[in-house]
């Protein structure tokens, strides 16, 4: 017999792969039952829970409103102190064109927030997929300092005339000084690539690059004349954009691969599975009706035929391909 709460039932997980099942009592207020019910897992000590897309079946409830409903308790129920026994939310999305409306909805809180303060996003994707646990040491950014001297000789009628000349020459000087500070948490994850174009940026601009990796968030300080300072500015925000970019690429491909797996036939007539950005790239292809999308198997390129599933590249080789959805038969 199932244990009655005040708007769900707790029965035994039985055949499936789970030790409980709760059975919600459907009031098409999403975002305070999911609330209740990650409130009551913590209770209870559970280390675990996983929602389907609640109210987007027979309920009819628009899944871009229940993905922003159910994301929204999720980040406000990771935001309390008190959190301690309930470590992963999986939300199971068995249709994958829902994908985008919750990939979505957790783009727009990753955009809206404050460099200062940690991604609602990451928060998001630690509860999803696990907190990564960084096994390196911060290693310093270190840039070669730029020393550049200029000799000035003034000579005057008098000493009155020398030093007001110096002074013209100082505050012409620092009229044209200029410097400015981003902070942004992605500076964390500059390699020997990016410290390598400031290294670049500095040598070629008049300009003085100073990098605090170790501050939170980190900081670039760039000092010199204000037109390099804002073109330097400008270069450091772009390699910050593409290394987000390249962070949520990635965060969707990690999402999808819990979802759906594309497999190609190997040597040994078993099926090996794809990387996780090829295996975004089919599905979305998929999605979009495309009939085709590039590849590449073994390092050779071959062209996928979205009807067929099947691979070929330009020597005639053909390659079986396989699409396996990863939720059939799971909850």
């Amino acid at each position: 017999a199932g244990q009655f709460q005040s708007g769900f039932i707790f029965t035994q997980g039985g055949n499936l792969l789970c030790s409980k099942i709760i059975h919600l009592i459907s009031n098409n207020q999403v975002k305070s039952q999911v609330s209740t019910v990650l409130n009551e897992c913590e209770k209870r000590r559970y280390k675990s829970v996983a929602f389907p897309a609640i109210g987007t079946g027979q309920a009819g409830q628009s899944p871009a409103k229940v993905a922003d409903e159910m994301l929204d308790a999720i980040v406000e129920f990771a935001n309390q102190k008190s959190v301690q026994h309930l470590q992963t939310i999986k939300i199971v999305i068995f249709q994958t064109t829902m994908l985008k409306d919750f990939y979505e909805s957790m783009k727009k809180r990753q955009d809206s927030e404050s460099s200062t303060t940690d991604s609602w996003f990451s928060m998001i994707k630690d509860f999803f997929w696990g907190k990564r646990q960084s096994t390196e040491k911060k290693k310093p950014m270190i840039l070669e300092k730029k020393v550049c001297l200029v000799t000035f000789q003034i000579c005057g009628e008098s000493q009155e005339n020398v030093d007001a000349a110096e002074s013209w020459i100082k505050n012409l000087i620092l009229k044209e000084q200029f410097d400015t500070t981003i902070s942004n948490e992605l500076i964390e994850s500059f390699d020997e690539i990016q410290i390598a174009a400031l290294a670049d940026l500095q040598r070629r601009n008049h300009v003085t690059i100073k990098v605090e990796n170790k501050l939170s968030p980190p900081e670039i300080t760039v000092s010199g004349i204000s037109r390099d300072v804002c073109f330097v500015c400008g270069e450091v925000q772009k390699m910050i954009q593409k290394i987000k970019d390249a962070e949520d690429e990635q965060s969707k491909a990690e999402f999808l691969y819990n979802l759906v797996e594309w497999r190609y036939l190997g040597s040994n007539d078993t099926f090996v599975a794809f990387d996780k950005l090829t295996n975004m790239q089919l599905e979305d292809a998929r999605i979009a009706k495309k009939p085709y999308l590039n590849v590449k198997i073994n390092k050779r390129n071959y062209q996928v035929d979205l009807n067929t599933l099947q691979a070929h590249d330009d020597q005639g080789r053909t390659i079986n391909i396989q699409r396996v959805s990863k939720n059939e038969g799971k909850l």
